[in-house]
């Protein structure tokens, strides 16, 4: 077991039931530790400001995760998983249009759902990535270079024009996380309490038809 993994809760066997008391106490306590490291970031923010914002007494956070650090970590896990997952299935058999444009979508959703986990993603990047250096491992470097060989095999069959592949892929987590990271900076320019369903949907259009045209690619309807 990694030293990452070890900070990660260990899962009872004792029934259905309580998997999913435990499933919805740690769904509870995640978000509020999303919403707590946002605001406060690692250094400001406590076990018991997070207990109290997810209405459970402190007890019950150390049953689920044992120390903050723990809690932290896999506050950005749960996000990185649902980042990386949506961009596992890219095969050079599938249309680009098709795909880039839908992983757009993807990651736009994850902005507009979960802006918060986004922002600690950042703030933890930002200041060195100290407590992610297990996750960006020669491991997930190796994924990485097997997502950028598929976008380089649709230039090469000629499926799209030649675009680094490497750096297509930072300009589409970029301008998806933005979104989420800079949100206060887009409500404050366009004058909005907060940024709707409808804004979302236009800005993802937007990013597709411009990533996919500078790509030589066609949006798909």
């Amino acid at each position: 077991m990694t030293t990452f993994d070890a900070l990660l809760p260990q899962t009872p066997t004792d029934g259905k039931r309580t998997g999913r008391i435990r499933q919805k106490n740690e769904e509870l306590i995640l978000s509020a530790a999303a919403e707590e490291f946002a605001r406060h970031g690692y250094k400001g923010t406590s076990m018991n400001a997070i207990a109290l914002r997810a209405g459970l007494p402190k007890a019950n956070l150390h049953y689920y995760f044992t120390n903050k650090l723990g809690l932290y970590v896999e506050v950005m896990r749960h996000i990185l998983e649902l980042w990386d997952n949506a961009f596992d299935h890219l095969t050079v058999e599938d249309d680009p249009a098709v795909a880039l444009a839908d992983y757009i979508r993807t990651k736009m959703e994850f902005s507009r759902k979960q802006p918060q986990a986004s922002k600690i993603f950042a703030m933890e990047v930002i200041s060195g990535c100290e407590c992610l250096s297990a996750h960006f491992n020669e491991d997930y470097r190796e994924w990485f270079r097997g997502r950028a060989a598929v976008l380089q095999g649709w230039s090469d069959a000629g499926k799209m024009d030649p675009i680094d592949p490497m750096h297509l892929i930072f300009l589409i987590w970029s301008s998806t996380q933005h979104y989420a990271d800079f949100s206060d900076q887009i409500r404050r320019i366009t004058g909005q309490r907060r940024i709707t369903k409808d804004d979302f949907e236009r800005g993802t259009e937007t990013l597709i038809r411009v990533i996919l045209k500078g790509c030589g690619l066609t949006p798909p309807r």
